[in-house]
């Protein structure tokens, strides 16, 4: 991949800035994610999620099944803003 490649397009970070941060030491998915948003946009990582995994395999030697994936927060599924609004107006009724 080249350097300028996005990786989580939720965040725009790039394949560059996650090698830079897995040589500063962050070599988990929630350290990066904690760096620098991965993981935390409306697709909550299922995108970028498997590259990252991936690139901390080969960075670090560790075998990709050896790998945490990152937790999930709720809403663990998109959630549109209308379906909140109706919820409310259901609670105000």
């Amino acid at each position: 991949m080249e350097d300028k490649t996005i990786v989580c397009r939720c965040s725009d970070v790039t394949i560059e800035e996650i090698r830079q941060a897995i040589n500063d030491g962050y070599t988990t998915f929630d350290e990066l994610k904690r760096v620098l948003r991965t993981g935390m946009g409306p697709c909550q990582g299922r995108t970028c999620m498997p590259i990252i995994l991936r690139e901390l395999s080969i960075m670090t030697g560790t075998p990709i099944e050896e790998l945490t994936p990152g937790r999930n927060r709720p809403p663990v599924n998109a959630v549109s803003l209308g379906a909140i609004a109706d919820a409310k107006e259901d609670d105000d009724e």
